[in-house]
């Protein structure tokens, strides 16, 4: 499974930039490896199912918890 690299926006409004994809040495699970683009620009990994996963609003609709932009 792959996604395409550049700037995402999650479902609550901040930015962030898909840098590479990686695979855990033990599960061979993907992750995403994705900076903030707002603060000090921190590195983060999610597991790409979850990155790419739908999330339920309070008001029940469903959307992307990351959106590419």
């Amino acid at each position: 499974m792959q996604i395409e690299l550049g700037r995402y926006k999650h479902y609550k409004g901040a930015e962030y930039e898909v840098i590479n994809l990686a695979r855990h040495s033990e599960t061979e699970q993907w992750h995403v490896i994705y900076r903030q683009c707002y603060g000090d620009e921190g590195l983060w990994i999610r597991p790409l199912d979850m990155f790419i996963e739908q999330v339920r609003l309070e008001n029940g609709q469903q959307i992307a918890r990351f959106a590419k932009i």
